[in-house]
């Protein structure tokens, strides 16, 4: 059970603590290149073909990319994890309304849900144009009042 997991993992990482720190002096190159061994061995593992290595190798480029530009990981992390498990029970959905996706938005709650899921989807949008649009307007009047005043005097 869960009770006896949780046990068992505080009496052996109490007297590991040490241990587990020592670990964060390996050379960052050699504990990368044990991380991407034990993903690619789990991941080969779990479906027994070379295509899940390429997909291993193209989501770490994707989120190679992400950390070079800058963009949260995480989401990403996230909706791989929760990805599959959310087509499912899509696919369980528009099973049940027999293909229609207006099963999707049928009842007010539901309505009420994707509109709070599209404001904070849009917020940041939505906030970012606002500020640079206040931006814009005070750096035209600071440039009017300056210019009034360089051509009044």
């Amino acid at each position: 059970s869960l009770f006896v997991g949780m046990v068992l993992l505080l009496t052996l990482n109490l007297p590991l603590a040490p241990v587990w720190a020592k670990l964060l002096r390996i050379p960052r190159p050699y504990l990368y290149a044990g991380i991407l061994f034990f993903a690619a061995v789990g991941a080969y593992a779990v479906g027994g073909e070379a295509l899940d290595l390429v997909i291993l190798l193209v989501i770490g480029l994707v989120g190679l990319g992400m950390r070079r530009y800058g963009l949260p990981v995480l989401p990403a992390v996230i909706g791989v994890i929760l990805g599959p498990a959310a087509e499912q029970q899509l696919r369980r959905a528009l099973q049940i309304s027999d293909g229609s996706v207006t099963g999707l938005v049928n009842t007010p709650f539901s309505i009420a849900v994707y509109a709070i899921v599209a404001v904070i989807v849009a917020w940041p949008l939505v906030h970012r144009l606002v500020v640079v649009r206040g931006r814009n307007n005070r750096k035209e009047e600071k440039e009017k009042e300056e210019s009034g005043t360089v051509s009044g005097g």
